[in-house]
């Protein structure tokens, strides 16, 4: 039986403007910068889907405003991969360059009708889509990210922003560095390291910033606090090849690819065979669809995944294949309030584990106060 769209709402999460803004190593991260759709089915099934956009959004925007969902009324929502083909496939199409439709703007929003779509197969087949995408496990490891920079923050105020991640009962910490000299953040990673013991994981995330003479020596300099791995260390301009150097330089393992723009360019970091774990983000680019993909190709060639962002999103990837690792969360409100306010039922985190909601597909209800005070509809 099929699923045919016959409705798309479209909204913009905007978070709160901060006096403070949370940086890592040279850009500012938006406390919410998102599209969230809304696909309801001729059946009367509706699901949901969110983008995660990092850059102006608008013209995601204008992209929809200029009738972009149109192209999707009717179509079969159980087919998502047809859906997913027929978008992608928009990016060498005329109509993109008449409609002023760039390819990244079609991509992510790409990535939330898919993800959408899939909410609702999980519905129509009533279960949960852990379960659908493979079903390996019903709880996955959950690690908080932290330690951002901060205008007048020093490291008085980094230790009480530690201990509080550590008595909320994390079990891995993910600090931000690159944004200082190797001997200022390698102070900060210590002091991170210090509260949180040695029975906590650390992990350390540089967002593409350094060339790849300081990555060597900062590799050996974090040595000594036995990183759980080093993400995006080096400049986004030759990283697939530095990272394969770097590989060669350190035994901490490497991480990356949420930076890439589709799954093309993850299968590219892999093909160099420089990380051991993959961090796509199904929210910016291939939704499910694409993020099955890859977690199939990690669990072929021995790499872990452990996606960037919207946890909820992506611990039903983790959660349902063995190359699952961990999901990333951010539990402090003032940094992501999205996590904190948008769902009613959020799925329960507790001493470094979130614990998979039952309720079929994403399993998640969206709380109509937050998209009323975090949403703007694209009319």
């Amino acid at each position: 039986m099929k699923q045919i769209i016959d409705n798309i709402e479209a909204f913009v999460l905007t978070g709160p403007d901060e006096s403070r803004p949370h940086w890592v190593s040279h850009f500012i991260v938006p406390t919410a910068n998102e599209l969230l759709v809304k696909v309801k089915t001729k059946e009367g099934i509706e699901g949901f889907g969110i983008c995660t956009v990092y850059a102006d959004i608008n013209p995601i925007i204008n992209t929809i405003k200029s009738g972009f969902l149109e192209q999707i009324i009717g179509m079969d929502a159980t087919s998502p991969e047809k859906i997913y083909d027929k978008i992608f496939g928009m990016t060498a199409r005329k109509l993109s360059f008449k409609k002023k439709w760039s390819k990244e703007t079609l991509i992510r929003i790409s990535a939330a009708i898919d993800i959408a779509c899939w909410d609702i197969i999980g519905k129509f087949s009533n279960l949960p889509l852990y379960k659908l995408f493979g079903g390996y496990r019903d709880q996955v490891p959950c690690y908080v990210t932290c330690a951002y920079y901060r205008d007048g923050k020093d490291n008085i105020e980094l230790r009480d922003e530690i201990k509080m991640l550590v008595e909320q009962g994390h079990k891995g910490f993910k600090g931000k560095i690159g944004g200082l000299s190797l001997k200022e953040d390698m102070e900060r990673m210590a002091i991170v390291k210090e509260i949180i013991g040695e029975d906590n994981d650390l992990m350390v995330d540089v967002n593409r910033a350094w060339d790849l003479k300081t990555a060597i020596q900062g590799a050996k300099e974090l040595k000594s606090l036995n990183p759980r791995w080093l993400e995006e260390p080096v400049r986004w301009s030759d990283d697939r090849r530095e990272l394969k150097l770097l590989s060669q330089q350190t035994d901490i393992p490497l991480s990356g690819g949420e930076s890439e723009i589709t799954i093309y360019g993850c299968r590219s970091i892999l093909e160099e065979q420089a990380i051991q774990i993959l961090q796509f983000d199904c929210t910016m680019f291939g939704g499910f669809s694409g993020g099955k993909k890859l977690s199939a190709l990690c669990e072929l060639n021995h790499v872990d995944i452990a996606p960037h962002h919207d946890c909820f999103i992506h611990a039903h990837i983790v959660a349902a294949s063995p190359s699952g690792l961990i999901v990333e969360s951010f539990t402090d409100p003032e940094r992501d309030p999205l996590q904190a306010e948008l769902f009613e039922n959020p799925p329960k985190i507790k001493n470094g584990i979130l614990y998979m909601n039952k309720e079929p597909g994403l399993g998640l209800k969206l709380s109509s106060d937050a998209v009323n005070k975090f949403g703007k509809k694209i009319n």
